[in-house]
């Protein structure tokens, strides 16, 4: 399958991380920070600077993440001035995609409310009303924008956003009719956060044409203590996970690539030393 590593994983200095991913003969770049800078806040020359680099290293671009609408909340209405800064650098994203090849960008949902729906008096008491609803106006304007730009968005599940699962993910891209136009950026690691299995469950709501692209990373969470460990792959709660993962998505054919979301360390804040203690599995596993 595609291989990949989200960049700024290894080091902000992309001329080193190029380096180490021909080390490990790793082909997609994903680019998220680039030196001292999120992608879609660089300038036409520093943009110009990382296609060179690129191509000097033969390395398509996978996906630009930049946290588009992350931190919004319910509070929050499309076209006030919050709404409009995030769409204002998703148009950066997107026409710095143009100028790297790169046709996917990610973005990100409003602040989670932790309870959307509910019955049996749950839907009296403790539903965050409206919440769901609030959000999907919030993020229609990009879907109406990648359609115009001929791009396709990512939804990352995020930790402390409203789409946090695959069930989530979906049906923010049914409510909105835009499959096709919004895909998942699945990371099952993050979905452990709110308890969703990886797989089956969490695999088989992304089925169908809503996977988009993926990141790999191991963690155990503990939701009661607030604390969220991420640990070397393998040795998380996903660890039994991932090789039934690859199986499903090579019977699937997946097209899409799968990054590496190196950060992990081994407790000396050195994020490059965790990446090389994970690559290997994560490109006997995937690869």
């Amino acid at each position: 399958m595609k291989l990949g590593v989200i960049c700024d994983g290894i080091s902000r200095d992309l001329t080193h991380t190029l380096d180490v991913m021909d080390e490990f003969d790793l082909e997609y770049a994903e680019l998220q920070f680039v030196w001292d800078k999120e992608v879609g806040d660089h300038s036409a020359q520093e943009i110009a600077r990382i296609k060179t680099l690129l191509a000097d290293h033969g390395k398509p671009v996978s996906c630009l993440s930049r946290h588009v609408f992350a931190g919004l909340s319910t509070a929050n209405k499309p076209g006030d001035e919050a709404h409009s800064r995030h769409m204002d650098a998703l148009k950066r994203v997107i026409a710095m995609g143009q100028e790297l090849d790169c046709s996917l960008v990610r973005i990100m949902t409003s602040r989670k409310e932790q309870i959307l729906w509910g019955k049996g008096g749950a839907e009296k008491w403790n539903v965050a009303h409206g919440a769901w609803d609030a959000m999907l106006p919030l993020i229609a304007p990009a879907v109406d924008l990648a359609r115009a730009e001929g791009v396709t968005l990512v939804v990352e599940t995020g930790n402390g956003t409203m789409v946090n699962s695959s069930y989530t993910g979906r049906k923010l891209i049914d409510d909105l009719g835009a499959k096709g136009v919004l895909k998942v950026l699945w990371d099952p690691a993050n979905n452990c956060w709110c308890h969703e299995r990886a797989y089956p469950e969490g695999y088989s709501d992304l089925r169908g044409g809503y996977l988009g692209h993926v990141h790999i990373k191991d963690v155990s969470v503990d939701t009661p203590r607030a604390t969220l460990e991420v640990r070397r792959m393998g040795e998380g709660q996903l660890a039994g996970l991932f090789r039934p993962i690859a199986d499903a998505m090579r019977v699937d054919g997946y097209d899409g690539v799968i990054s590496l979301e190196s950060v992990y360390h081994p407790g000396d804040g050195n994020f490059e030393a965790g990446f090389r203690q994970c690559i290997g599995m994560f490109r006997e596993v995937f690869g």
